[in-house]
């Protein structure tokens, strides 16, 4: 299997994108390493289409991603990505709501968004503690990248 990457240039600092020929396999943001330009990449291929994706979400355009994810490791953690995934673009909910709707605890939630291979496509960024307390992330420059995210979504149309 061929790992195919790509660099975008994003207002957060390059992006990291990997793949092969089926699926994504993680995104790091202020990832330095790797890849090709995103224009040296097959638009069609996992990795081109998250490029163009991720992209059109900083564009302003894009509220929902349609890409082939690698599967989580567990039938569980792959519920509890569902959960993330399912928190529209412009709002947010609580580790403690996710939960709930998962069926799981609000611990599972915060360990999933810390693993997260796939930050802003399974969107833990929109994931909050009680009350609205910002938490953490674990990608990019951590809870600066997590509050530019969400500003992103509620001033640049992605409602």
């Amino acid at each position: 299997m061929t790992i195919l990457s790509a660099l975008l240039a994003s207002p957060l600092g390059p992006i990291l994108i990997e793949g092969d020929e089926r699926c994504l396999h993680r995104i790091i943001i202020g990832g330095e390493r790797g890849g090709p330009e995103i224009e040296r990449v097959d638009p069609a291929s996992p990795t081109g289409r998250a490029a163009m994706q991720l992209r059109a979400y900083f564009d302003g355009a894009c509220e929902m991603f349609d890409l082939p994810l690698a599967p989580a490791a567990t039938h569980r953690g792959e519920a509890l990505r569902q959960a993330i995934i399912a928190i529209p673009c412009g709002a947010s909910l609580s580790y403690g709501e996710v939960a709930r709707l998962a069926a799981s605890s609000p611990r599972a939630i915060g360990q999933a968004c810390a693993r997260n291979p796939f930050p802003i496509v399974v969107p833990c960024h929109r994931v909050l503690g009680n009350g609205g307390a910002i938490g953490q992330y674990s990608d990019g420059h951590g809870v600066a990248t997590k509050l530019w995210l969400l500003e992103h979504e509620r001033r640049g149309g992605l409602l």
